[in-house]
């Protein structure tokens, strides 16, 4: 054998099993600011609070965690036979924190940002995964002031998934459009809609996915990685949409922190919906649609920079539309399959996102309204978080 089909042989060592998962099932994860109710700043205290909620969640679906900084706790659905029962646990979840964290004087929001905290005020939690980040990344890692929701859906089986991840990678626009709330940064309107997701994509494994078609690739990619320390596992993939192998599930990353409970519904139907739809075409034989590698990457941008105002590239021959009309005519084409998988209301309130603007447009309101005062706008969003979307400005 020569020294060329040697090499070849061992980019396929990591063999990635893939865990049975119902299809469609939903499961959903929500990053949660911890802040001052008085100043609206940021405030490190979930060490302190996450030993009693990490018992007490033992018994139920819902889990709830640390994250990487100390200002921010992790909510966590069981595994939900259709998005209302994810959303379920993830209700309980944020009354068992809000039973902790009103006694102790700690607000919750959600947001792709904190409108004016500083990086250098913040506090790395003392785990050592943390810290491996923080020492290999520096500044960039020191500067991931964000949060966000993960969305993942079951596949039953492997082979479907990175088809499906490439057909998904289309949508990403619509779903980063619809979850954008990171227009402010340090203290400063950024003129993006999601400045959450050009900052998460300088972490090394993060952003768009690779354009890979089969299973056998992924594996391929994970022994390139692994073989060459670039990750230990296929966990550190941070691709803004990923297999997730340990639970048997495609996870799309690439949405900012929902602000409420509702729009969180929304958009995990959206995912759920279009996960389905795929599956489904490729149950009939049916080529999944494809875009080039780079209008996937100008999509985002797009999306990042104008949310829902944004104008995207929809085919492979470069035919653009207003993100907010293909939204609409999708949410059209597929509220049939939203039906069948018994997420007909949820998969409704797109229309009401679509209609009301996204919470990036929100917040840009109400700072207008103040006058620049950006401790309004997290006052804003604590009472969003608590009561759901506001139409107007307080």
């Amino acid at each position: 054998m020569s020294a060329h089909a040697r090499c070849a042989c061992q980019n396929v060592l990591v063999k990635q099993e893939f865990a049975e998962s119902p299809r469609s099932s939903v499961g959903l994860e929500w990053e949660i600011m911890l802040a001052d109710p008085d100043t609206g700043d940021l405030v490190g205290r979930a060490p302190e609070l996450l030993a009693a909620l990490e018992d007490e969640s033992e018994p139920e679906r819902y889990t709830v965690t640390g994250e990487l900084l100390t200002n921010t706790i992790e909510v966590t659905s069981g595994i939900g036979d259709d998005v209302g029962h994810a959303i379920s646990d993830i209700a309980a979840a944020i009354a068992a924190v809000r039973a902790t964290t009103d006694p102790a004087g700690i607000e919750l929001l959600s947001a792709g940002s904190h409108p004016f905290a500083q990086w250098f005020d913040q506090q790395v939690t003392d785990k050592s995964r943390y810290h491996q980040l923080i020492e290999r990344t520096q500044w960039w890692g020191r500067n991931m002031m964000i949060w966000g929701i993960h969305v993942h859906v079951g596949v039953e089986d492997r082979d479907k998934v990175m088809p499906i991840i490439g057909a998904l990678s289309a949508y990403l626009p619509h779903l980063q459009a619809l979850a954008s709330s990171s227009p402010f940064w340090a203290g400063e309107q950024t003129g993006y809609a999601s400045n959450r997701a050009l900052v998460f994509q300088q972490l090394p494994t993060a952003g768009l996915p690779w354009p890979l078609h089969t299973w056998t690739e992924f594996e391929s990619y994970m022994g390139d990685m692994v073989r060459t320390g670039v990750m230990a596992d296929a966990s550190e993939v941070r691709w803004d949409i990923r297999p997730a192998p340990r639970w048997g599930t495609i996870e799309v990353r690439a949405c900012d922190g929902m602000s409420t409970l509702t729009e969180l519904a929304s958009v995990a139907a959206l995912v759920q919906v279009l996960v389905e739809h795929f599956s489904r075409m490729l149950d009939e034989g049916r080529l999944l649609p494809s875009l080039p590698a780079w209008f996937h990457r100008e999509n985002k941008w797009r999306a990042a920079r104008y949310g829902l105002d944004a104008r995207i590239i929809v085919d492979a021959v470069g035919t653009q539309a207003p993100v907010h009309e293909h939204l609409s005519r999708t949410i059209d084409d597929l509220a049939p399959i939203a039906a069948e998988l018994g997420c007909a209301a949820e998969f409704a309130g797109l229309d009401t996102i679509l209609d009301g603007g996204a919470s990036y447009a929100r917040q840009i309101e109400v700072a207008r309204a103040a006058d620049g005062d950006l401790r309004e706008v997290v006052q804003h969003l604590i009472r969003e978080f608590r009561s759901g979307p506001e139409t107007s400005v307080p």
